[in-house]
């Protein structure tokens, strides 16, 4: 009986001792994991919203180091999936807190953002902006006067780390333009996703010299001067290059085609390089009536044809063996059905770039950004 008793008694004690450890760890759970997690993730949203303040950062990190967080915890203040809401310390988190993320806050700046620059860019009494994007056209738009620069946004993280940034905003600050920092995802919005380098301008548009101007001395006594003609370049990124080998390669003037031909856009400065900023490229609603003036003041026209276009009754001279002895207009035809009939006919000399061997039917021409190159 003695012994039955014994173990009666120790049974009870161990039912006791059971419970009250169930107890302890339960209130260890709830007096740790759960304020650890929730005021980590009420501290993440706090900061974006209310100025630092030290002494809460001095008590919240004495806490963190006395509390013991269970490994598969470790990570669940940091995660934006917690579907738990309790009190901490300084009260309730309203919904609105719980549910914010770092990712939406960025979308909300973009949003907002993007929203500012479309009611900006809307057209007001004859002024509208548009958006430069990348170092080269920048840094142009900005110091060649040509443009009204609003503002100038800068990515996130990018500062004199880079020289040419630097001097960017150096150049913004000195003309007055103010200067945002926003996220890579916004300027990847506001340029269509193309490549910015960290940079976008809000300025006024550029557009086609359509005013013909007077020439001056150095232009009449420029026995070898040349322009070159567009007739119906359509794609900005064609537009773009031809704009910087000809800059580079000394021509004189740029002519294009107003109708059906690529307006001058942010993309095409991009591709340029930032020479359509620098460089006046002059528009002409008919492309006729100019080279019929100028073939009258005795400047030579030359067309230029592909291999395809050549034929044993129209004369057409490899381009290695034509020598420029006057004033020369140089017209290159558009990327589908090169010269128009019109200007065609209009030509002294016809020039064409010979390959190198025999051509699979279907790529018998150059792009004609490479071919106006070569022909310069």
């Amino acid at each position: 009986m003695a012994n039955m008793q014994a173990w009666k008694t120790s049974f009870k004690v161990f039912l006791a001792s059971d419970r009250t450890r169930n107890k302890c760890l339960v209130g260890l759970k709830e007096l740790y994991l759960t304020p650890f997690t929730q005021r980590a993730a009420y501290s993440c949203t706090r900061a974006l919203f209310y100025p630092r303040d030290k002494s809460d950062d001095r008590s919240s990190s004495s806490k963190f180091r006395k509390t013991f967080v269970p490994k598969q915890h470790k990570y669940a203040a940091n995660r934006d999936d917690n579907p738990k809401s309790a009190k901490t310390q300084r009260g309730k988190v309203s919904s609105e807190l719980q549910k914010l993320r770092f990712e939406d806050f960025s979308e909300s700046e973009t949003g907002r953002v993007l929203r500012h620059i479309q009611k900006e860019s809307e057209p007001t009494e004859g002024t509208q902006l548009e958006i430069v994007f990348g170092v080269a056209p920048c840094l142009l738009a900005l110091t060649q006067n040509r443009r009204k620069p609003s503002r100038l946004f800068v990515k996130n993280g990018e500062g004199p780390k880079r020289e040419v940034i630097l001097r960017l905003c150096q150049e913004a600050v000195r003309r007055g333009v103010q200067i945002q920092r926003v996220s890579k995802q916004t300027l990847d919005k506001m340029c269509g996703g193309k490549v910015h380098q960290g940079l976008c301008l809000q300025a006024s548009p550029l557009g086609f010299i359509t005013e013909e101007r007077p020439m001056t001395s150095h232009d009449v006594n420029n026995h070898r001067a040349l322009w070159l003609v567009l007739d119906g370049v359509q794609d900005p990124m064609n537009l773009g290059a031809i704009l910087r080998s000809a800059y580079f390669l000394g021509v004189d003037r740029i002519a294009s085609s107003i109708h059906n031909s690529c307006p001058l856009t942010p993309t095409v400065s991009k591709a340029s390089a930032g020479v359509m900023e620098v460089m006046e490229v002059f528009g002409y609603s008919n492309l006729k009536d100019m080279i019929k003036v100028k073939a009258e003041e005795g400047w030579q026209v030359v067309g230029t044809v592909g291999l395809e276009q050549c034929s044993p009754e129209s004369a057409v001279v490899p381009c290695s063996d034509f020598k420029m002895s006057r004033p020369t207009l140089l017209l290159m035809g558009g990327e589908g059905y090169g010269l128009s009939p019109e200007l065609h006919q209009m030509c002294d000399v016809l020039l064409t770039i010979p390959p190198r061997r025999n051509l699979h039917p279907g790529v018998e021409s150059l792009n004609v950004s490479v071919a106006t190159g070569m022909l310069i």
